[in-house]
């Protein structure tokens, strides 16, 4: 039996389809108020479970009869409100797993991010070598993933038998498009007229690759106290939003969205937020990030799964096309 925590999110939920499809018996973590994807209800195959990762005890109960576990529970947000909850979301809750991980002697899979990657040296692609360091400014998320990562290294001193992997942007179709924390907002935002293309770049990979990556790191028991760094491409926003708007017929955002530009945009957002009562569009920190010139590389886990990566260009078709 293998155990998926965050079971109805973008990536649990693909993971458990490719679990099934080899035919191994899930269980899967979920909230009291969270949703089944249509494609997972009415699966036999899945024992799902109500079990909040904060929730020691009702998250011991899903541990019994495992033998592996992918945490994929977390919290995405680049709101200042949301720092306190994403430390206890992500940090915390991670560590009742690495703690419950360690009690059942079970494997473990930790889904971390680049947020919790260092910088890459020289201007180059960043590695599994490059160690995360705070500055000022720093996002709650990138904090809080990298709290959590350190809860599974200390897992990792302690006996525990896990694997970590700092996936990119994960993008697909069936990615949600209503909140704009989620993968699927900046394609949303484009259809809808998005004008201007940030300065920075960003590291992409499809939702299946990266849970195909996954499984094939757990499966190879050789394999444990490593992170692995998952990215398929590097592309500029510019490129990015470019190669999407042929898809969707429309044309290019032209104009470069500056840093005093960005600056006013989530100022205005958030002045407006106090009137209309909605989250801003834009933050402070999801304003500073889209900044950033980020490349990864993926030789690594290339190397060491063999894995060979979905053509992005067709990633991106669906996503359109969904669209």
């Amino acid at each position: 039996m293998v155990l998926v925590t965050g079971g109805t999110g973008f990536l649990g939920a693909i993971l458990i389809k490719q679990l099934l499809a080899s035919g191994v018996a899930v269980r899967a973590t979920k909230r009291d108020t969270s949703v089944i994807p249509p494609a997972l209800i009415g699966l036999q195959e899945v024992e799902w479970v109500n079990a909040d990762i904060n929730d020691f005890f009702a998250l011991s109960d899903a541990f019994y009869g495992v033998t592996k576990v992918y945490h994929c529970a977390g919290m995405i947000s680049y709101h200042t409100a949301d720092r306190q909850r994403l430390m206890t979301v992500n940090a915390a809750g991670t560590a009742n797993v690495v703690n419950l991980a360690l009690q059942h002697r079970v494997r473990l899979l930790h889904v971390s991010s680049i947020a919790a990657l260092g910088q890459a040296k020289h201007n180059g692609e960043a590695t599994e070598d490059d160690l995360w360091e705070y500055t000022p400014g720093q996002p709650g998320y990138a904090i809080a993933k990298h709290e959590a990562e350190m809860e599974v290294w200390r897992g990792i001193a302690e006996g525990l038998d896990a694997v970590i992997v700092n996936p990119s942007l994960i993008i697909g179709a069936s990615a949600r498009t209503e909140g704009y924390d989620t993968s699927g907002a900046i394609f949303s935002l484009l259809r809808k007229g998005l004008n201007f293309y940030p300065e920075g770049s960003i590291g992409l990979i499809d939702v299946e690759d990266t849970a195909r990556a996954m499984v094939l790191l757990m499966d190879n028991g050789t394999i444990t106290g490593e992170r692995f760094l998952l990215n398929n491409v590097n592309m500029t926003y510019r490129e990015l939003l470019a190669q999407c708007s042929s898809y969707l017929g429309r044309s290019a955002p032209k104009h470069r969205a500056t840093p005093w530009m960005l600056s006013i945009a989530w100022r205005a957002a958030s002045l407006l937020a106090l009137f209309t009562g909605k989250r801003p569009l834009i933050t402070r920190e999801a304003a500073r990030s889209a900044r950033g010139r980020l490349r990864f590389s993926n030789r690594k886990v290339v190397a060491a799964t063999g894995i060979v990566f979905k053509p992005i260009t067709k990633t991106l078709r669906e996503i359109c096309s969904e669209l």
